[in-house]
């Protein structure tokens, strides 16, 4: 399917988190830092929170924490998990319905400057898991709330040709699944992710 913008816009994301999520792999997730700087990576993995499900943050009722998952889909909710490690979720659905996609990992299409080189690090496992993924891109809950749009410090592009041709004749495919590390809902297969793709947090 061809866009007329390679951005992917609010009317995309509101459908329902389990709708968007595997249409968000391969997409591309761009951040830009408050210098300009600009770090691309391609969602490899994802995982679908909906209003009904009881592992989604908005399950019981609305708080100031999960207020922005009840607004208009196209912006980012960030949130802290263990006290240390942030996550970046994509709201989808209408105004009010509470919806989400977690994305868990991403393969960046280069080291960020601010990396030392001392580190060694290896480029497919930078961003292989939402907590790494966003302590690398520098992502935390001062851009909970962001619209995700160019120009803003986080945008979403939609897949190349050239990737969704690989999808569509089967030489790439995705894996659906369970998602990870949770309690409750876990028998949903709400986890989506490019298979043989090194830079997945956990096949």
């Amino acid at each position: 399917m061809e866009h007329p913008s390679p951005y992917i816009d609010p009317q995309w994301l509101s459908r329902p988190a389990p709708e968007v999520a595997p249409d968000l792999i391969g997409c591309v997730l761009v951040r830009q830092l408050p210098d300009g700087a600009i770090v691309r990576g391609l969602i490899v993995e994802t995982e679908a929170y909906a209003a009904d499900d009881p592992a989604c943050h908005a399950y019981r009722r609305r708080t100031p924490r999960n207020s922005v998952m009840f607004g208009p889909a196209g912006v980012s909710y960030v949130y802290l998990i263990y006290g240390i490690y942030h996550c970046l979720n994509v709201v989808t659905d209408l105004d009010g319905l509470p919806s989400a996609v977690l994305i868990r990992a991403l393969q960046l299409e280069g080291i960020p400057a601010w990396i030392a080189p001392q580190e060694k690090v290896k480029l497919h496992r930078l961003a292989a898991g939402p907590g790494k993924l966003c302590q690398t891109l520098k992502i935390d809950r001062a851009l909970n709330g962001t619209p995700l749009q160019p120009g803003s410090p986080l945008w979403l592009e939609h897949r190349s040709d050239r990737l969704q041709r690989q999808l569509d004749t089967d030489q790439l495919t995705l894996t659906q699944t369970t998602r990870i590390g949770l309690t409750q809902g876990v028998e949903l297969p709400w986890r989506w992710y490019l298979t043989k793709c090194p830079a997945v947090s956990r096949k």
